[in-house]
């Protein structure tokens, strides 16, 4: 394979990785909007939701078309990234506080993608 075909790749699941990322965000905004006591008709009626599922079947069908023609050792490692993104973007976007523990277990994950995506690729 093309080292251009691989990088395709790397992207369309740098950017599943990313919309699954954003998916979580908005299931969260979704749930501080659940009322406890009408929680079916709050969670049915709740436009971040229905955002939260469109982003993620959304990034789903780009990651099956990614696996189509990408070896899964390779790529899903990649998919690993989320957990590294959904704590940077609560940060920026929700203000939630940035703890040391999550950025040093967010760079043991980096680490981890680059060798394992590095070692996949020869």
């Amino acid at each position: 394979m093309s080292s251009h075909a691989q990088l395709w790749e790397i992207g369309l699941s740098l950017a599943s990785a990313l919309g699954i990322s954003i998916g979580q965000l908005l299931f969260r905004l979704s749930a501080q909007r659940i009322d406890g006591e009408r929680w079916l008709a709050s969670t049915l009626g709740n436009p971040w939701l229905w955002a939260a599922l469109i982003v993620y079947a959304a990034a789903t069908l780009l990651w099956v078309h990614v696996l189509r023609t990408a070896p899964l050792s390779r790529v899903y490692p990649l998919i690993a990234l989320a957990f590294v993104v959904v704590p940077l973007l609560e940060t920026l976007l929700l203000g939630e506080p940035l703890r040391p523990q999550v950025l040093i277990g967010g760079a043991v994950i980096v680490v981890g993608v680059v060798i394992a995506v590095h070692g996949s690729a020869e």
